[in-house]
């Protein structure tokens, strides 16, 4: 592909589209298997998506917040909601008490989704979702409320994390065994490669399993583990890898170790291309990994705090100079609390001043060809395919997550790296080392613990004023289709319409399912 762009330093040097001239180097940009990234000219012609991620307290606030960071210049939405909502539990439920818009913000019915995306055009945005059991009503909130703005379904884009096995294994936001809960992801492809083709139905998530503690190669291993899981039920389902292939997406963690991470995102992207080639795709678009990174919040420290914002940057810089699609900086505060604006602002500042003042993204994987970097993507590959057949042998991820596998794997590899710290044998600045006497920190966002009785009243006045008739009949349906087989999200979408809740229609699943 011919690339038009022509880009001088201020020396007056001409930086090419990409450099091949070296040994080290076998493939080229945008061809399987995709090692140098998924487009030709990457960053030259589309900077990555600009995400920050937010959700807190109401629909209301939160909005406020999206509206604060869309004139910012973020150019993509990335939606944080709270555990109740996370877990299928509307805000009046008695395990919702003191959770209710802490860790995100709440959502209880399509009236919430309204109120959240209040002045944003639904065609004109990318939304990121961080949301798993309760993906397809949350999903079904989106499409309900597009179709409310008058969009054309077919034209909505976004990302549903929609990635229960990691749940099992890192995190602990499930719901449903693991069986119906490959149910309902399968059905959700099933359903949008017909009804909204632009939307990435999973971002099989290595995020949290690297949280959890987990090393850069067990965060690759175990995330394309998981991801042949999904396609293979997908398959098992009648499904074309070449149609539902294309609506995969990834999300990876990005810690302090830049030459590491860049080496995981390089290795992921032809290990990926590989495994769904072995699997049958033949388009190449269905063997690229499309990937969002986040930078490492377990990295963050609540000691010396503005020292985070070194961290974040080390962290973006590497998800850039590895290829990322789409990227969220953290704040620097968030090891004591939600972002305020100030450490929103200039987290996705930290983005900008990347993307249009540092040079990186100039021309395609400028690492390219490095003798350290080359062998640390082919050892990172390496180590992680020894896992993955591990894996396989035990029958596959959810296997190896019932037998704890993987599980015990992450806790050992976090227990180490803890050991380390406390042996000093790690430096962690301003932690156990150059650590010193600090005020205390005050700029603190805190969450109003009224939030609960605000939104009691809204699913009051929301059940006082529906046809109570139709949304359980609606609930109903959904509860049988889940025992009769069908697809589940044109009843679940039937359901928020007719003012559904959130934790209804998920009480509908449990009764059918059960809860593990």
């Amino acid at each position: 592909m011919a690339d038009q762009k022509k880009i001088v330093t201020e020396s007056g040097i001409e930086i090419k589209q990409v450099y091949s001239e070296h040994p080290g180097i076998k493939e080229t940009p945008g061809e399987f298997p995709f090692t140098r990234g998924v487009q030709h000219d990457m960053y030259r012609s589309k900077l990555w998506t600009m995400r920050q991620y937010a959700g807190f307290s109401t629909a209301e606030e939160s909005n406020r917040r999206y509206h604060y960071l869309l004139n910012q210049g973020t150019t993509g939405l990335s939606v944080a909601f709270d555990l109740p909502t996370q877990i299928g539990y509307d805000s009046d439920h008695d395990l919702s008490d003191g959770e209710v818009g802490k860790a995100g913000v709440a959502i209880d019915s399509l009236r919430d989704m309204e109120i959240l995306f209040n002045g944003i055009n639904l065609e004109n945005i990318s939304t990121s979702m961080t949301i798993n059991s309760t993906a397809s009503i949350l999903l079904a909130f989106y499409i309900a409320l597009a179709r409310k703005q008058g969009a054309d379904i077919k034209k909505i884009s976004g990302t549903i994390q929609n990635d229960i096995l990691k749940e099992y294994a890192a995190r602990g936001t499930y719901i449903y065994p693991p069986k119906p809960s490959m149910r309902i992801i399968t059905d959700i492809f099933e359903y949008c490669s017909k009804e909204v083709p632009k939307w990435n139905t999973i971002s099989i998530s290595g995020y949290h399993i690297r949280e959890a503690g987990s090393t850069a190669v067990q965060e690759l291993a175990f995330t394309l583990a998981n991801g042949k899981a999904y396609v293979k039920a997908a398959i098992e389902k009648g499904l074309d890898i070449d149609v539902f292939g294309k609506r995969l997406s990834f999300f990876f963690n990005a810690h302090n170790n830049v030459f590491q991470e860049v080496a995981k995102f390089r290795a992921a992207r032809r290990m990926w291309a590989k495994m769904m080639k072995d699997l049958g795709a033949k388009d190449p678009k269905a063997m690229m990994l499309r990937f969002h990174t986040q930078t490492g919040g377990s990295t963050l420290t609540a000691q010396q705090p503005m020292n985070n914002i070194m961290r974040v940057t080390l962290q973006a810089l590497s998800a850039v100079l590895g290829g990322t699609q789409s990227l969220h900086t953290n704040g620097y505060d968030e090891a004591i609390s939600l972002p305020t604006e100030e450490a929103a602002r200039l987290a996705l500042r930290t983005q900008q001043v990347i993307a249009y003042e540092s040079g990186v993204v100039d021309t395609v994987d400028p690492l390219a060809g490095s003798y350290f970097i080359e062998s640390m993507t082919d050892e990172i590959e390496a180590k992680a395919w020894a896992y993955i057949n591990q894996i396989d042998a035990m029958g596959g991820s959810v296997s190896a997550i019932e037998a704890g596998f993987i599980q015990n794997e992450i806790a050992r590899a976090s227990y180490d790296y803890q050991q380390s710290i406390e042996k000093n044998e790690r430096i962690i600045v301003g932690v156990n080392q150059f650590a010193m006497e600090e005020p205390p920190f005050d700029k603190v966002f805190m969450v109003d613990d009224n939030i609960r009785q605000l939104q009691i009243k809204k699913i009051n006045t929301l059940k006082s004023e529906r046809d109570s008739k139709k949304a359980n009949d609606c609930i109903a349906k959904v509860e049988q289709t889940a025992k009769d087989g069908g697809n589940l999200m044109p009843p679940i979408i039937d359901a928020v319409e007719n003012l559904a809740t959130l934790g209804e229609i998920a009480d509908s699943l449990r009764r059918a399912f059960g809860e593990y």
